[in-house]
């Protein structure tokens, strides 16, 4: 298992997902979703994983001010929320090409 967790020191369900696989003693990689954002390649992934609409938080700043009620789900919003990493709803967790977006234990359980 080969567990990557992107997300934000502040977000609640972030710490929450830490503490679950450290509790498991499940070893992962943190990232700051915010400061270093997603590869390419992992971007893509999570994509196809979750969908596009799943990883827009519609709650931040940003939502309102870079006007993504009016992209839609399109390669346009997709591109604007590649560029704008504060977009992201946090933690996303990935391992290999599976995803989740927020805290899904449920799912994780399927994974260890």
């Amino acid at each position: 298992m080969n567990i990557q967790i992107f997300g934000a020191k502040k977000c609640f369900d972030t710490q929450k997902t830490e503490r679950y696989f450290k509790e498991r003693k499940i070893k992962y990689q943190y990232v700051s979703v915010h400061e270093y954002g997603l590869s390419k390649g992992e971007f893509e992934s999570v994509k196809a994983a979750v969908g596009l609409k799943d990883l827009i938080n519609d709650k931040a700043k940003e939502y309102k001010s870079l006007n993504m009620q009016q992209l839609g789900v399109g390669s346009v919003a997709a591109e604007v929320l590649f560029k704008n990493p504060k977009l992201y709803k946090t933690p996303i967790v990935r391992n290999g090409k599976q995803a989740t977006v927020g805290y899904q234990p449920e799912i994780w359980k399927d994974w260890e």
